[in-house]
């Protein structure tokens, strides 16, 4: 359950700290006041993506907080677990929405992703926006409602898996198919390529070796003479570096007879005296192996230019060869295999559109006996809130692919199929006696079908057990003795859950647990909108108010009082 709420300089607010408590938390205030407001932040808490647009005025940022009690809920105790969190029986969400564009998101005071406070948010929370009831009108959204009312996860999974395959490879023959004659063209173009290519078969750092070993042979007679100049200098010709050293030796020698320190001087000498043998020794060596090859030299000249010529024709580059020798090869193989490839593929294709079949059929089935069991509770909810006579049927169907390459096989025939099976589902209704049922969406009218809503979310609310349930205006289009009925229904709904609801209505508001307001008042000039919990006395003026309007009379105190059953 959510045990508290803050939400600072967000829209109209400034900041209000609301303590929700068990049961049936209703909200009530003018139009305009910001209900709406309170709830958008709300939903923030549930994941919903926010715009630097609901910072409010002159502030930087704008602070959603919540308190969730999550003791013993398994679900967002393994989820918290599987990213490293650490569990505790108050989770605390915080988002925070930035001018400078940022948002932040915080689960127990540690950063996290949006998608984590949104899949805790589905763990915690089910919230109906003053549309939503809208959607039922859409024929579309009925499966979704159905599935919604079972355990279908992991078959629609499963079912979902198979649906991505199935089409990747019907789009994979289906290019297959459509570069058929361009590969045909081309085979013959791709095949002389790819004798040119490996005929010279370049490798990856060939060239730069072989430039390396152009320039040296290409100024062989310069390396041999300079060498051998460097190698007379040092060691053989008259006066050179090592007659030097030698004459130097001897007056090292001298020195030491003088002053043993120099000793060490003498050690440094002995090792210039090595370098320089070992100089002479290298420049002496290299000389003699130093010999201009002209057979060699144009062979290195030929290579060079044949994968000059392939860098030319294939991209500017060793790399872009390599690129377009794997590219040609893998399409040349395929123009080579083309109807070992297409009958690969239709025989995949045709074991996955069975594969799929299969597991829609299950799907399917699931869902008609889901269809019965939501029938006898959607007709028997119905009548609490005010539609006694109702007929309600989740009918579902299938369309046969006739002529269509696109299908699944189920038991052999052929069927249309989308991400969620081959199922149409549709809702059918009759809500007087002796109708019969025909589409929802042509004969539900504004207040029956937030009814029909409010038993969809019911029935839906005893299978997810999701701990809180927020409504932000169910009671759309009733009044009298149904709005009654409506809280009524509420009021069960908030014995195995908590529940926060927006609503206009006295029948409603009088069956609250805890009541607050919502209310817009002026202050520094600035008009903003706070929220605070009603005391008795406070709740039957305002369940009054709702009855007679502002001019509050002994006759609606009176009928408050009956209402919250005071009397």
């Amino acid at each position: 359950m959510l045990k508290t709420l803050h939400v600072k300089d967000y829209a109209l607010i400034e900041e209000i700290d609301v303590e929700f408590g068990i049961g049936l938390n209703i909200i009530t205030g003018e139009t305009g006041a910001g209900k709406t407001i309170l709830i958008d932040a709300l939903s923030l808490l549930l994941g919903e993506r926010a715009s630097t647009e609901v910072v409010r005025k002159d502030a930087d940022k704008s602070i959603v907080e919540g308190v969730f009690n999550v003791k013993g809920n398994k679900k967002v105790e393994s989820l918290l677990e599987q990213n490293e969190i650490d569990f505790s029986p108050q989770l605390i969400i915080r988002r925070e929405i930035s001018l400078k564009g940022t948002n932040r998101c915080f689960v127990n005071d540690t950063p996290v992703q949006l998608s984590l406070v949104k899949e805790l948010g589905d763990l915690l929370v089910d919230l109906h926006g003053q549309h939503e009831h809208q959607s039922l009108l859409r024929t579309e959204t009925h499966i979704e409602y159905l599935d919604s009312c079972d355990d279908t996860e992991d078959l629609l999974r499963t079912y979902r898996w198979l649906y991505k395959s199935l089409n990747n490879l019907t789009g994979e023959l289906k290019e297959l198919k459509e570069k058929e004659s361009s590969l045909k063209e081309r085979k013959d173009l791709y095949e002389f390529q790819i004798k040119e290519i490996d005929s010279v078969s370049p490798e990856e750092d060939e060239e730069e070796k072989l430039n390396n070993e152009l320039t040296i042979l290409e100024n062989s007679e310069k390396l041999q003479q300079l060498t051998s100049q460097l190698y007379q200098g040092l060691y053989e010709s008259e006066g050179s570096v090592y007659d030097s050293l030698m004459k130097i030796k001897n007056e090292i020698s001298e020195l030491i007879k003088i002053d043993k320190t120099f000793s060490e001087t003498n050690k440094e000498y002995e090792s210039a005296v090595a370098i320089i043998n070992e100089m002479a020794s290298n420049l002496r060596s290299y000389s003699s192996k130093v010999e201009f090859d002209q057979g060699k030299l144009e062979t290195i000249r030929e290579r060079l230019g044949a994968i000059s010529l392939l860098k030319k024709k294939y991209g500017g580059s060793i790399k872009s060869v390599f690129d377009h020798r794997k590219k040609i090869g893998e399409e040349y193989n395929i123009a080579e295999n083309y109807s070992n490839r297409i009958a690969e593929l239709e025989s995949k294709i045709k074991t996955v559109r069975e594969n799929c079949g299969t597991t829609a059929e299950k799907l399917s089935l699931k869902r008609k006996e889901t269809a019965k069991k939501i029938t006898k509770d959607i007709v028997e909810l119905l009548r609490q809130v005010g539609i006694p006579n109702s007929k309600f049927e989740a009918r579902i169907s299938n369309t046969l692919a006739q002529g269509s390459d696109d299908f699944i096989l189920v038991k052999g025939n052929k069927y249309k199929f989308n991400s969620s099976g081959y199922d149409n589902v549709q809702f059918f209704i009759s809500t007087n006696l002796g109708e019969d049922v025909k589409p929802l969406a042509k004969v539900a009218s504004g207040g029956e079908i937030s009814r029909i809503m409010l038993s969809l979310k019911t029935v839906l609310a005893k299978k997810d057990k999701l701990p809180l349930l927020i409504f932000d205006e169910i009671d759309t289009g009733v009044s009298g003795h149904i709005a009654q009925k409506v809280g009524q229904t509420l009021k069960l709904l908030a014995i195995p859950h908590q529940i926060i609801a927006i609503t206009h209505l006295p029948q409603i508001s009088g069956l609250a647990d805890h009541h607050y307001a919502v209310e817009k008042i002026e202050t520094n000039k600035r008009v903003i909108s706070r929220i605070r919990k009603l005391n008795n006395t406070e709740r039957i003026n305002e369940v009054a108010k709702l009855m007679s309007g502002e001019n509050i009379t002994e006759a609606s105190i009176k009928g408050a009082k009956e209402l919250m059953g005071l009397n």
